[in-house]
């Protein structure tokens, strides 16, 4: 079930300079300028032709410079403003986190905006008499509910604005980097928030500038540049496509459209094969083995495993990240880790080498897995990024659920009859 559609969706804003003032109404009669100065100067387009869905109960995270149309396209899903031509297809109740403080009056308290805003978003009084409690105390805000809202910082604006948002109880939520300003200790608060409404499958549209953040929790990811969509699909892909893109805009200034589309030619080769980056530093190869050193692709849980890249610089380089990642087959992340998160701090590499990634005891359950291998600077912009294409199995008896199996044992008082397994399993006979 699709939750937002947008379909030829444009905007064009009109934009005047200032040279084009006068003084007085009179004054423009009287020179006979009035239409001459309020002709604009240009139209900007916000957003050109935009298309995509959003399916119901998934997090879509919107990407992109600042001017790139990110706010508008918002605004225009949330019914604050119309877009030029096209529209837009909602399907439930929409609460918007866009603008920080938008819809609070800030000569009043913060509880008499809390019914203002809570009505204003659908609730009626007696609801949102129900919510108060909660909507406060979520807020952190006991102490100055009272007061005026003029008096709040940043901070306490983005608390109670969030926490009315979301006690709406919405079927769509729009958040709008207002988490960028949030008290360091309420910004965790605001995540599992998110995270309690996507394990509800409430339908969210996340824009922010923390990649690492719109990486962990997006399921989707749409990267918007001047007004117009470049790449929809899995976030780290989007995310990584992204930061290349910016990394090349700071190296070339004048970057002609040529270019950008056989860069664009050059992604979409790559989609097609699991692999991205413009391999400054290249992975040659990769191979699995057991600790003994023999390749292999199917291991027990208490088996170690080791991972062999061999990998080449193409000139010398002095900002390099090596990483892995280990993801079942439902693509959850079992483990990942990288040499910058350790604190290994890059000095020089040139020429070829070899990287060893050893894992004593891998402790999985039962089932296939796959293999991310990565080099990349310690910002994120990829050398060489390979998406699951390597693959290895887990086999074991033990039927357990979930991800990972960590040692353990079973203990029961005596009047607790019970036969244990004639045989122990390996994963838990060294507990």
């Amino acid at each position: 079930m699709i939750a937002i559609k947008a379909e030829n969706l444009t905007k064009v804003f009109r934009k005047y300079s200032s040279k084009h003032r006068f003084l007085t109404f009179k004054s423009a009669l009287v020179k006979g300028s009035l239409f001459k100065d309020l002709k604009p100067d240009e139209l900007v387009t916000a957003l050109k032709n935009i298309n995509f869905e959003v399916e119901k109960g998934i997090t879509f995270g919107i990407i992109g410079e600042n001017g790139s149309g990110k706010s508008t396209l918002l605004k225009i899903i949330a019914g604050i403003t119309k877009p030029t031509s096209g529209r837009v297809i909602t399907n439930g109740r929409i609460s918007a986190l866009i603008e920080l403080g938008a819809g609070f009056h800030p000569e009043i308290t913060g509880r008499e905006n809390v019914y203002i805003n809570g009505i204003m978003l659908g609730l009626s009084k007696k609801e949102i008499s129900e919510k108060f409690d909660e909507i406060v105390k979520f807020a952190e805000l006991e102490d100055f509910i009272d007061a005026p809202v003029k008096t709040y910082s940043s901070g306490m604006y983005m608390r109670l604005g969030f926490a009315v948002a979301i006690n709406v109880n919405p079927d769509i939520l729009l958040v709008d980097e207002v988490l960028a300003v949030g008290d360091a200790s309420f910004v965790p608060k605001c995540l599992d928030k998110i995270n309690d409404f996507r394990r509800r499958k409430k339908t969210i549209v996340f824009v922010s500038h923390d990649l690492s953040t719109v990486e962990r929790i997006c399921d989707k990811v749409m990267w918007l540049k001047r007004g117009e969509i470049q790449m929809i699909g899995e976030p780290k892909r989007v995310v990584d496509a992204y930061l290349q893109d910016i990394a090349e805009k700071q190296e070339e200034s004048l970057e002609t459209r040529h270019r950008e589309l056989d860069l664009e030619k050059k992604w979409e080769e790559e989609r097609r094969e699991k692999r991205w980056g413009k391999r400054e530093i290249e992975i040659k190869s990769v191979k699995l083995k057991d600790l003994k050193g023999n390749e292999k692709f199917v291991f027990s849980p208490d088996e170690g495993m080791i991972i062999e890249m061999d990998v080449e610089a193409k000139g010398k380089m002095e900002d390099f990240v090596f990483g892995i990642g280990i993801f079942n087959s439902e693509g959850v992340c079992c483990f990942g880790t990288n040499t910058h998160l350790e604190d290994f701090t890059p000095i020089s590499f040139e020429g070829k080498g070899k990287v060893i990634f050893k894992i004593d005891k891998l402790n999985l359950i039962n089932g296939t897995y796959y293999l991310d291998v990565a080099t990349h600077k310690r910002d994120g912009y990829p050398y060489d990024y390979h998406k699951s294409l390597y693959s290895f199995a887990i086999a074991s008896r033990n039927k357990s659920i979930g991800i990972y199996c960590p040692p353990h044992s079973w203990e029961f008082s005596k009047e607790i009859k019970i036969k244990k397994p004639e045989k122990i399993n390996e994963q838990t006979k060294n507990t």
